[in-house]
């Protein structure tokens, strides 16, 4: 088992049509070994969306790490202090936390998780699913591409005629990039086909 032993934050943010993608994800994870402390945004915990239901989602979770996602900035704080996981992964990452994150804000769970584990110098690992990640949000993405133990899992655009500021990440690099990111190294390459 690739992950055992390793305690592992996931937090998903509100890119709703990239849930489905990402479950299976965490149930790797979770099979390889490693202990699953779900963190959720307030965008999953209150919105039904034509992708799936708020209670969709937390039963999916609870079922598959067998915890309750934390959903509260109080719930996530302890994250930095009690030293509560290895590495806190955010999938999918939009580019509203990805610019809150560039820019010191922390005003949901999952940004809180972030900060709180950034603080002891841990790894926080990106896979990011924006709309925007070529337009206004690209100044962000280069200030998180050069940021301390932030580690990206390899990206591309996933429309470039329809969508071309459009950027997702390789979901099935998720666990790949969690294990050079615990030995302090970014995944190479970091653009790829997505």
């Amino acid at each position: 088992m690739r992950l055992k032993g390793i305690r592992i934050g996931f937090a998903l943010t509100g890119s709703h049509c990239t849930l489905d993608e990402v479950m299976p994800r965490i149930q790797e994870l979770v099979d390889q070994g490693a202990e699953v402390l779900p963190i959720v945004s307030y965008a999953v915990d209150t919105m039904d969306t034509r992708f799936g239901t708020v209670q969709k989602w937390r039963d999916l979770l609870k079922q598959i790490t067998g915890k309750e996602p934390i959903n509260s900035i109080s719930g996530a704080e302890p994250v930095g202090p009690d030293k509560l996981v290895d590495v806190v992964v955010i999938a999918p990452c939009t580019g509203n936390t990805m610019a809150k994150l560039a820019n010191g804000i922390t005003d949901t769970p999952v940004l809180m998780a972030a900060k709180a584990h950034l603080r002891n110098q841990r790894p926080v690992v990106l896979a990011i699913s924006t709309n925007d990640g070529l337009g206004i949000n690209a100044k962000n993405l280069g200030l998180l591409l050069n940021t301390k133990n932030v580690y990206m899992v390899p990206f591309g655009q996933d429309s470039p005629t329809g969508k071309p500021n459009s950027l997702k990440s390789r979901m099935d690099l998720i666990i790949d990039t969690i294990e050079q990111a615990l030995q302090g190294k970014q995944i190479q390459p970091i653009l790829v086909q997505p």
